[in-house]
Protein backbone atom coordinates (compact mmCIF):
# COMPACT_ATOMS: atom_id res chain seq x y z
CA UNK A 1 0.00 0.00 0.00
CA UNK A 2 1.21 3.71 -0.94
CA UNK A 3 1.98 6.11 1.87
CA UNK A 4 -0.66 8.46 0.15
CA UNK A 5 -3.50 5.35 0.60
CA UNK A 6 -2.29 3.96 4.17
CA UNK A 7 -2.83 8.19 4.84
CA UNK A 8 -5.98 7.77 3.17
CA UNK A 9 -7.64 5.40 5.43
CA UNK A 10 -5.91 6.68 8.33
CA UNK A 11 -8.29 9.59 7.75
CA UNK A 12 -11.44 7.74 6.97
CA UNK A 13 -11.20 6.07 10.49
CA UNK A 14 -10.62 8.88 12.04
CA UNK A 15 -13.96 10.68 10.59
CA UNK A 16 -15.40 7.44 11.49
CA UNK A 17 -14.68 7.39 15.18
CA UNK A 18 -17.08 9.62 16.98
CA UNK A 19 -20.16 7.68 15.25
CA UNK A 20 -18.69 4.64 16.78
CA UNK A 21 -18.42 6.19 19.65
CA UNK A 22 -21.95 7.52 19.74
CA UNK A 23 -23.05 3.62 19.29
CA UNK A 24 -21.84 2.14 22.25
CA UNK A 25 -24.31 1.04 24.63
CA UNK A 26 -25.11 2.94 27.65
CA UNK A 27 -26.14 1.76 31.13
CA UNK A 28 -29.67 2.65 31.34
CA UNK A 29 -31.89 4.19 34.22
CA UNK A 30 -34.68 1.91 35.71
CA UNK A 31 -36.96 4.34 34.25
CA UNK A 32 -36.27 3.10 30.44
CA UNK A 33 -36.87 -0.68 31.37
CA UNK A 34 -39.23 -2.65 29.46
CA UNK A 35 -41.44 -5.27 31.36
CA UNK A 36 -42.51 -7.44 28.17
CA UNK A 37 -42.94 -11.06 28.11
CA UNK A 38 -40.12 -11.60 25.87
CA UNK A 39 -37.24 -13.40 26.83
CA UNK A 40 -33.30 -14.52 25.44
CA UNK A 41 -35.43 -16.75 22.62
CA UNK A 42 -36.42 -13.17 21.06
CA UNK A 43 -32.79 -12.30 20.42
CA UNK A 44 -32.45 -9.53 23.34
CA UNK A 45 -29.15 -10.10 25.02
CA UNK A 46 -30.44 -9.86 28.01
CA UNK A 47 -33.60 -11.22 30.37
CA UNK A 48 -36.60 -9.31 30.72
CA UNK A 49 -38.41 -9.36 34.25
CA UNK A 50 -41.39 -11.38 33.21
CA UNK A 51 -40.61 -14.41 32.20
CA UNK A 52 -38.33 -14.37 35.70
CA UNK A 53 -41.01 -13.66 38.00
CA UNK A 54 -43.75 -16.16 36.39
CA UNK A 55 -40.65 -18.80 37.10
CA UNK A 56 -39.49 -18.10 40.91
CA UNK A 57 -43.16 -17.39 41.72
CA UNK A 58 -45.38 -19.66 40.03
CA UNK A 59 -47.88 -17.44 39.06
CA UNK A 60 -48.73 -18.20 35.60
CA UNK A 61 -49.77 -14.78 34.13
CA UNK A 62 -48.59 -13.99 30.79
CA UNK A 63 -48.06 -10.71 28.38
CA UNK A 64 -46.43 -7.23 29.74
CA UNK A 65 -45.60 -6.50 33.12
CA UNK A 66 -48.28 -3.32 33.76
CA UNK A 67 -50.90 -6.07 32.49
CA UNK A 68 -50.26 -8.66 35.07
CA UNK A 69 -52.56 -6.70 38.16
CA UNK A 70 -55.84 -6.59 36.21
CA UNK A 71 -55.43 -10.46 34.83
CA UNK A 72 -54.67 -11.39 37.80
CA UNK A 73 -58.38 -10.56 39.17
CA UNK A 74 -61.00 -13.37 39.45
CA UNK A 75 -57.85 -15.85 39.03
CA UNK A 76 -55.48 -15.29 41.77
CA UNK A 77 -55.45 -13.32 44.91
CA UNK A 78 -54.28 -9.71 45.24
CA UNK A 79 -53.93 -7.59 48.36
CA UNK A 80 -51.54 -4.39 49.65
CA UNK A 81 -49.31 -6.63 52.09
CA UNK A 82 -46.02 -8.60 51.05
CA UNK A 83 -46.07 -11.91 51.47
CA UNK A 84 -43.04 -14.29 50.13
CA UNK A 85 -43.37 -15.66 46.82
CA UNK A 86 -45.90 -12.88 46.14
CA UNK A 87 -45.24 -10.43 42.99
CA UNK A 88 -44.79 -6.89 43.69
CA UNK A 89 -46.72 -5.48 40.56
CA UNK A 90 -45.56 -2.10 39.47
CA UNK A 91 -47.29 0.33 37.95
CA UNK A 92 -46.01 2.33 34.64
CA UNK A 93 -43.91 5.24 35.70
CA UNK A 94 -42.21 7.75 33.47
CA UNK A 95 -40.14 6.15 30.80
CA UNK A 96 -40.70 2.44 32.00
CA UNK A 97 -44.00 2.33 30.40
CA UNK A 98 -44.37 -1.31 30.49
CA UNK A 99 -44.30 -1.29 33.94
CA UNK A 100 -42.44 -4.00 36.15
CA UNK A 101 -42.94 -7.62 38.29
CA UNK A 102 -40.67 -8.89 40.68
CA UNK A 103 -41.10 -11.57 43.19
CA UNK A 104 -40.51 -11.19 47.06
CA UNK A 105 -37.99 -13.43 48.38
CA UNK A 106 -38.07 -12.38 51.97
CA UNK A 107 -39.82 -10.21 54.35
CA UNK A 108 -37.49 -7.99 57.11
CA UNK A 109 -39.86 -6.07 58.66
CA UNK A 110 -43.51 -3.84 58.21
CA UNK A 111 -41.53 -1.60 55.41
CA UNK A 112 -38.67 -3.66 54.24
CA UNK A 113 -38.44 -6.88 52.13
CA UNK A 114 -36.07 -8.61 49.58
CA UNK A 115 -36.83 -8.72 45.60
CA UNK A 116 -36.30 -11.09 42.94
CA UNK A 117 -36.44 -9.64 39.52
CA UNK A 118 -34.36 -9.48 36.35
CA UNK A 119 -33.82 -5.95 33.93
CA UNK A 120 -33.28 -3.62 36.50
CA UNK A 121 -30.22 -2.66 37.59
CA UNK A 122 -27.43 -1.71 34.75
CA UNK A 123 -24.23 -4.10 35.72
CA UNK A 124 -20.85 -3.94 34.23
CA UNK A 125 -22.80 -1.53 31.39
CA UNK A 126 -25.21 -4.23 30.21
CA UNK A 127 -29.04 -4.92 31.52
CA UNK A 128 -31.06 -7.87 31.32
CA UNK A 129 -29.28 -9.42 34.44
CA UNK A 130 -30.75 -11.34 37.63
CA UNK A 131 -30.63 -9.78 40.89
CA UNK A 132 -31.52 -11.86 44.29
CA UNK A 133 -32.47 -10.95 47.18
CA UNK A 134 -32.35 -6.82 46.80
CA UNK A 135 -34.02 -4.74 48.62
CA UNK A 136 -37.20 -2.67 48.43
CA UNK A 137 -38.44 -0.44 50.85
CA UNK A 138 -42.18 1.20 51.96
CA UNK A 139 -42.07 4.60 51.27
CA UNK A 140 -46.04 4.86 51.07
CA UNK A 141 -47.11 7.60 53.77
CA UNK A 142 -49.39 4.88 54.96
CA UNK A 143 -47.34 2.05 55.20
CA UNK A 144 -50.08 0.60 52.41
CA UNK A 145 -46.73 -0.62 50.21
CA UNK A 146 -48.18 2.02 47.04
CA UNK A 147 -44.80 3.84 46.62
CA UNK A 148 -41.33 1.82 47.14
CA UNK A 149 -37.90 2.49 46.70
CA UNK A 150 -35.66 -0.23 44.85
CA UNK A 151 -32.13 -1.32 45.86
CA UNK A 152 -29.96 0.55 42.22
CA UNK A 153 -26.64 -1.71 41.76
CA UNK A 154 -25.03 1.32 40.23
CA UNK A 155 -25.49 3.47 43.18
CA UNK A 156 -24.57 0.60 45.96
CA UNK A 157 -27.97 1.39 47.71
CA UNK A 158 -31.43 2.31 47.26
CA UNK A 159 -32.64 4.27 44.06
CA UNK A 160 -34.12 7.34 44.74
CA UNK A 161 -37.04 7.15 43.25
CA UNK A 162 -40.43 6.51 43.98
CA UNK A 163 -41.85 3.76 42.24
CA UNK A 164 -45.80 3.30 42.27
CA UNK A 165 -46.92 0.08 42.70
CA UNK A 166 -50.36 -1.53 42.30
CA UNK A 167 -50.06 -4.49 44.87
CA UNK A 168 -49.10 -8.03 45.53
CA UNK A 169 -50.34 -10.65 43.32
CA UNK A 170 -50.83 -14.06 45.65
CA UNK A 171 -49.81 -17.54 44.11
CA UNK A 172 -53.56 -19.02 45.38
CA UNK A 173 -56.95 -18.28 44.05
CA UNK A 174 -59.14 -15.24 45.64
CA UNK A 175 -61.10 -16.20 48.47
CA UNK A 176 -65.29 -15.80 47.85
CA UNK A 177 -67.08 -12.53 48.73
CA UNK A 178 -70.49 -13.80 50.74
CA UNK A 179 -73.07 -11.70 49.53
CA UNK A 180 -75.73 -11.01 51.88
CA UNK A 181 -78.07 -14.63 51.25
CA UNK A 182 -75.43 -16.54 51.83
CA UNK A 183 -74.41 -14.39 55.00
CA UNK A 184 -77.49 -15.08 56.08
CA UNK A 185 -77.48 -18.79 55.21
CA UNK A 186 -74.71 -19.11 57.27
CA UNK A 187 -75.72 -17.20 60.86
CA UNK A 188 -78.88 -19.33 60.23
CA UNK A 189 -77.63 -22.75 60.27
CA UNK A 190 -75.37 -21.51 63.32
CA UNK A 191 -77.15 -23.73 66.50
CA UNK A 192 -79.15 -21.38 68.61
CA UNK A 193 -77.68 -23.01 71.94
CA UNK A 194 -74.10 -22.80 70.73
CA UNK A 195 -72.12 -21.59 73.80
CA UNK A 196 -69.85 -18.65 73.15
CA UNK A 197 -65.76 -19.33 72.49
CA UNK A 198 -63.88 -19.07 75.46
CA UNK A 199 -66.64 -19.23 77.61
CA UNK A 200 -66.84 -21.60 81.03
CA UNK A 201 -70.44 -21.66 82.91
CA UNK A 202 -69.74 -21.17 86.52
CA UNK A 203 -72.92 -23.38 87.33
CA UNK A 204 -73.00 -26.73 88.76
CA UNK A 205 -74.97 -29.50 88.51
CA UNK A 206 -76.32 -29.38 92.05
CA UNK A 207 -77.55 -25.72 91.68
CA UNK A 208 -81.11 -26.34 91.93
CA UNK A 209 -81.01 -27.85 94.90
CA UNK A 210 -83.11 -26.74 98.15
CA UNK A 211 -85.31 -24.66 95.39
CA UNK A 212 -88.77 -25.09 96.03
CA UNK A 213 -90.92 -25.57 92.34
CA UNK A 214 -93.89 -22.92 91.98
CA UNK A 215 -96.29 -25.84 91.93
CA UNK A 216 -95.32 -26.60 95.12
CA UNK A 217 -94.94 -23.58 97.10
CA UNK A 218 -98.98 -24.18 98.01
CA UNK A 219 -98.54 -27.10 99.66
CA UNK A 220 -95.09 -26.57 101.70
CA UNK A 221 -97.62 -23.55 103.38
CA UNK A 222 -99.93 -26.00 104.56
CA UNK A 223 -97.17 -28.14 105.89
CA UNK A 224 -95.80 -25.19 107.84
CA UNK A 225 -98.90 -24.15 108.97
CA UNK A 226 -99.84 -27.47 110.01
CA UNK A 227 -96.69 -27.88 112.03
CA UNK A 228 -97.05 -24.42 113.86
CA UNK A 229 -100.28 -25.43 115.09
CA UNK A 230 -99.75 -28.66 116.22
CA UNK A 231 -96.74 -26.84 118.19
CA UNK A 232 -99.13 -24.19 119.66
CA UNK A 233 -101.77 -27.10 120.65
CA UNK A 234 -99.03 -28.75 122.62
CA UNK A 235 -98.53 -25.43 124.13
CA UNK A 236 -101.63 -25.52 125.17
CA UNK A 237 -101.79 -28.83 126.47
CA UNK A 238 -98.62 -28.23 129.10
CA UNK A 239 -100.61 -25.36 130.36
CA UNK A 240 -103.48 -27.10 131.26
CA UNK A 241 -101.33 -30.04 132.28
CA UNK A 242 -99.16 -27.44 134.86
CA UNK A 243 -102.52 -26.22 135.90
CA UNK A 244 -103.79 -29.59 136.82
CA UNK A 245 -100.59 -30.30 138.84
CA UNK A 246 -99.10 -27.34 140.24
CA UNK A 247 -95.93 -29.49 141.44
CA UNK A 248 -95.11 -29.71 137.52
CA UNK A 249 -94.26 -26.02 137.48
CA UNK A 250 -91.54 -26.65 139.65
CA UNK A 251 -90.64 -30.03 137.84
CA UNK A 252 -89.23 -29.29 134.67
CA UNK A 253 -88.27 -32.58 133.89
CA UNK A 254 -91.70 -34.27 135.28
CA UNK A 255 -93.12 -31.84 132.79
CA UNK A 256 -91.24 -32.75 129.53
CA UNK A 257 -91.94 -36.75 130.82
CA UNK A 258 -95.68 -35.77 130.96
CA UNK A 259 -95.59 -33.66 127.66
CA UNK A 260 -94.25 -37.12 125.86
CA UNK A 261 -97.06 -39.11 127.24
CA UNK A 262 -99.69 -37.48 125.54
Amino acid sequence: MSPASLRLVILTLLAAAPSLAAARPVAPDPASITGDDRGEESGLPYIQCVPYARQVSGIQLFGDAHTWWDQAAGRYARGTQPRVGAVMAFRPHGAMVLGHVAAVSRIIDSRTVLLRHANWSPIDGRRGHLEDNVRAVDVSPANDWSEVRVWYAPLGGLGTTHWPVEGFIYNRKPSKTLGPDARLTVLASAPASAPKAGYTSRIGPDFLKGIVPETSVAPARRMVAAREKTRITAARDDERTIAASPSLARDPIGRLIASRLR
